[in-house]
């Protein structure tokens, strides 16, 4: 017996996008924006947002797939600290990162020792070392 009816069309780029896993990172910098996205973009997405604002806007847009948030350090009116206290308000079951091409201070120190954030990259980034991190999120 032949079934007839139309096929459904196969799903399109972007419905098979939204269910992939992701990964948001937060700069006020496009070009660090382009960069990290060309760098890790593959098994999963990554969104970027060039404000903490954007970025609260997209990780609460994309919540169900966001696996991990990376954020600068130093930002117009909100620091990256201050963006990952805001963003656990929305998603706290995920890891946190900070990427900053400033040292080390004792706001970052306070934020890993609370556990806010798991490590704290350096800019250049490692790409080899920010992997190393996410595929221990995805397994």
């Amino acid at each position: 017996m032949r079934v007839q009816g139309r096929l459904s069309p196969s799903p399109s780029r972007s419905a098979r996008m939204k269910d992939r896993p992701a990964i948001l990172y937060v700069d006020d910098e496009e070009t660090n924006l382009l960069l990290f996205q060309m760098a890790f973009e593959g098994a999963r997405d990554v969104l970027i947002a060039n404000s903490p604002n954007e970025g609260l806007i997209k990780l609460t847009e994309n919540k169900e797939r966001i696996i991990s948030v990376i954020s600068d350090m130093h930002m117009p009116k909100m620091n990256g600290v201050q963006f990952i206290n805001e963003a656990r308000k929305i998603l706290n079951t995920i890891p946190y990162f900070i990427l900053s091409g400033y040292s080390y201070n004792d706001e970052v120190d306070a934020a890993l020792k609370e556990k806010k954030i798991l490590k704290f990259f350096t800019k250049p980034f490692d790409r080899a070392e920010i992997e190393e991190y996410l595929n221990k999120i995805n397994n």
